[in-house]
């Protein structure tokens, strides 16, 4: 499914390891960037140059990149994503990479919507209900008296869930938590037109207006030094 004004989702490579452009010169793959202050705003910034009117770059060229984000941002734990990673067949992480890629733009074009004080479109209302409801599916109430409470019930996958869009309802689930909680009263996006990285404001006095100050922050301040001296 194609949303209306959403980019088209690139072909899929079935890459378990990480793609050569994503590796530092360690041989460590390079990682996600946070600050957007939350995964599922991490998540919408994985595709960069949304707006630039150049080339997007694509954070999630492979499966494993997409398995990687969920790791890295606590949605999934070592064992689970091994336990994935062990099962997953290349078609089965090509169908899983093109629906968090569906799933990235559907959230994407909801919360840009909320940013412009604009009401989300229907179909991409649409399409994260349907992750949200497949996510649930595979959920399970769980005792866990290890974490030291009596009241240690907690959602969790299933124990032997194995299935390669794992990472995908790990998303789902992340994004659910943030568009139904206080939080949205606080997402805003990078006032360079060019990024629009999408963040939350918790500066004390809610003016925060960049994604990254060292970044474009200083291009802002660059860019009105030229005008005034022009």
């Amino acid at each position: 499914m194609v949303l209306a004004g959403v980019p088209r989702p690139q072909p899929v490579k079935f890459t378990l390891m990480v793609s050569a452009k994503d590796q530092s010169t360690s041989g460590k793959a390079a990682a996600f960037d946070r600050s957007g202050g939350h995964p599922a705003l991490d998540f919408v910034n994985s595709l960069d140059n949304r707006f630039g009117g150049k080339e997007q770059v694509e954070g999630l060229e492979s499966y494993g990149d997409l398995l990687r984000f969920a790791r890295e941002m606590g949605l999934l734990d070592s064992a689970q994503a091994a336990h994935v990673l062990r099962n997953v067949t290349p078609e089965a992480a090509a169908r899983a990479l093109r629906a968090g890629r569906v799933l990235r733009e559907a959230l994407a074009e909801t919360l840009y919507a909320v940013v412009d004080e604009q009401p989300p479109q229907a179909a991409g209302l649409q399409v994260l209900e349907r992750y949200l409801r497949v996510a649930e599916r595979h959920r399970e109430l769980r005792w866990r008296p290890d974490a030291g409470d009596r009241t240690a019930l907690a959602w969790c996958w299933r124990t032997n869930e194995r299935k390669a869009e794992l990472p995908v309802w790990a998303i789902a689930q992340s994004a659910r938590d943030l568009l139904l909680s206080p939080d949205m009263k606080r997402l805003r996006a990078c006032e360079v037109d060019t990024c629009r990285w999408l963040f939350l404001d918790t500066s004390r006095n809610h003016s925060r207006r960049w994604c990254k100050m060292e970044v474009c922050g200083n291009r802002m301040k660059a860019r009105r030094y030229q005008i005034r001296h022009s």
